[in-house]
């Protein structure tokens, strides 16, 4: 019997809540789990789950050991990784989750630019709009936008602070007009974005005058940036767009900012990552890249917001044809 092999399964049964879920994260089968904490009990000569079909629960036995295999199982991690020199080239599979919009516009981009620096890297990245648990051991690390965190027990590294702005169609301002302060917005077809970080009915607009929150509903709920964008360019209403998903369409002229005076809802973009004594090689390089890589690609996307300008009302303005020279430079005209 393999002791140590079997703690780890017994560990990660209990932390993922069932043989099922600890099958899933081990690549494994439900089967192997249960017979790997079985052989645990028989060679311990003691009871360690109270099983149920509905939930486990540790008995007083395994508690306690429950608390001594997770150190016994950190110190032999700790000792694995410094045997094989934890600072060599980072090798295998990154599993990363993030939010759909920050991972097509920031994460999938960089994820390139890291690759070329470490090629022996693959990635699983993870799209969706649900915050992960990282807990459960379906990925490495995440990236994600909040206004705040809640206190947890994972590492939280801050990239950098972003915003959105209101967009429209071109053709929707020539027919609607557009807003000149934000008590307009009540006279327009709002679009509406649901995102796990705000809530979806209330714009928050910084200004001139400070924050003003207006109360706003319409014909189309999204819960996709790149969703929204499409249901703007036909024209449909006006939308709040996180700017790095607006910039292109600003720049091609199928976007036009309306209220440019003010932003809303302030993110900020954050690595988050299980807090452990020991964090593997290609973990480690991944969160410091992205600690210098992306304050430079939001500083360019403010950058490029600045170089459209801003968008007037009734016809809009002509794109400006610069073009990105990649991680925050701009190319001049």
């Amino acid at each position: 019997m393999d002791t140590l092999q079997n703690m780890r399964v017994f560990v990660r049964v209990v932390e993922a809540g069932s043989f099922t879920a600890a099958a899933l994260s081990l690549n494994s089968t439900t089967g192997a789990m249960s017979r790997a904490v079985s052989e645990l009990e028989a060679h311990l000569r003691t009871r360690l789950l109270n099983r149920s079909t509905r939930r486990l629960a540790l008995t007083t036995a395994g508690e306690r050991y429950l608390k001594r295999s997770q150190q016994i199982l950190a110190d032999v991690d700790t000792a694995e990784e410094e045997a094989s020199c934890a600072h060599e080239r980072p090798s295998g599979a990154l599993r990363m989750h993030s939010f759909a919009s920050i991972g097509q516009h920031y994460v999938l981009p960089a994820i390139s630019r890291y690759r070329a620096l470490y090629p022996e890297v693959t990635v699983e990245l993870t799209l969706s709009q649900r915050m992960p648990d990282l807990f459960e051991g379906s990925a490495d690390v995440a990236v994600i936008g909040a206004s705040t965190l809640p206190n947890s027990e994972l590492v939280s590294l801050p990239l950098g602070t972003t915003f959105s702005i209101l967009c429209a169609s071109p053709a929707y301002v020539r027919a609607h007009g557009a807003p000149q302060q934000p008590c307009d917005l009540a006279h327009h077809e709002c679009l509406i974005l649901h995102t796990p970080a705000f809530p979806p009915h209330e714009w928050v607009l910084d200004g001139p005058n400070g924050s003003e929150m207006m109360e706003v509903n319409g014909p189309v709920h999204v819960n996709i940036a790149e969703s929204l964008i499409v249901a703007i360019r036909e024209g449909m209403g006006i939308g709040m767009v996180p700017l790095y998903a607006a910039i292109t369409g600003l720049r091609d002229g199928s976007l036009v900012r309306v209220l440019p005076e003010y932003t809303l809802q302030k993110m900020n973009v954050y690595a988050l990552y299980p807090s452990r004594k020991f964090i593997d090689a290609k973990t480690r390089t991944w969160v410091e890249f992205l600690r210098t890589h992306l304050p430079k690609v939001i500083a360019r996307d403010e950058a490029l917001l600045a170089e459209v300008g801003q968008m007037v009302a009734g016809d809009g303005v002509a794109p400006v044809g610069a073009a990105s020279t990649g991680d925050g430079d701009v190319a001049a005209r």
